[in-house]
């Protein structure tokens, strides 16, 4: 890797961990940056998994203020994400990479249209706003992000953002918030899967993870002070943006 080569990652890596941190979808910078300067994708996938770790879980300690009260719903949520990420790490190392990445843009376009009409949804749907617990499907819905996201994770913020902001509160910077720790803790199970069984090319793993940490902190700071319709409106463009990536 030329000095070039990895300044362009590293700075892949800082966008990355602040688009993390405000959205979701910063596996859309730091992969096809890894692509460009020849790491194979399942390559470039695992180290670029193992190197968002850190920038995530920046992102999670930045908004520990809106994590305030929220620690039953954690204790809640984290064992759904563990085991969706830890299943997703597999299914990458065990399956064709075809075979999901079928399904994957139809993900993100759901994901998109719940968050762009979540306040008109909200009505339709009975979400006990006044509790921890919000409805019954929550928990399968994260486990299953939780298994997209340690497969491959690009707008795994986006479908978080959705089904936390319908189906347990609308205060999208408080879900936010729970968003960046459930991420955390399905990029951290799946990155340790990774380090254990799978070739990673750690180079690339530290300059994104450097870059991303740096980022993460970033996205925290700024992203807390957006107001919920520039929220809504960003978790969309970023979900197409992934959507036209992926497809074209």
């Amino acid at each position: 890797m030329t000095w070039f080569e990895a300044l362009f990652v590293l700075v892949a890596g800082m966008g990355a961990g602040t688009i993390n941190a405000v959205v979701g979808s910063g596996t859309l910078l730091t992969f096809p940056a890894l692509l460009a300067i020849g790491i194979p994708p399942v390559l470039a996938n695992v180290s670029n998994n193992i190197g968002l770790a850190p920038g995530t879980a920046a992102g999670a300690i930045g908004y520990r203020r809106e994590l305030e009260g929220q620690r039953g719903r954690m204790i809640r949520l984290i064992p759904a994400s563990l085991v969706g990420g830890l299943l997703g790490g597999v299914l990458l190392l065990t399956t064709p990479e075809t075979a999901f990445h079928a399904v994957v843009p139809v993900l993100i376009l759901l994901g998109c249209v719940l968050v762009a009409f979540q306040p008109l949804l909200s009505k339709w749907i009975s979400v006990p706003t006044h509790t921890h617990r919000g409805a019954w499907w929550v928990i399968p819905a994260v486990f299953a992000t939780g298994v997209y996201g340690g497969y491959f994770g690009a707008a795994q913020g986006v479908l978080l953002m959705a089904v936390l902001g319908l189906g347990l509160d609308p205060n999208l910077q408080r879900m936010n918030g729970l968003k960046n720790v459930l991420a955390t803790v399905v990029n951290t199970v799946a990155a340790i899967l990774f380090i254990i069984v799978a070739d990673v090319d750690w180079m690339a793993v530290g300059l994104i993870a450097v870059g991303s940490t740096i980022g993460g902190f970033l996205g925290a700071r700024y992203g807390r002070k957006l107001p919920p319709i520039a929220l809504r409106g960003l978790i969309v463009c970023i979900g197409i943006l992934a959507i036209v990536t992926m497809v074209f």
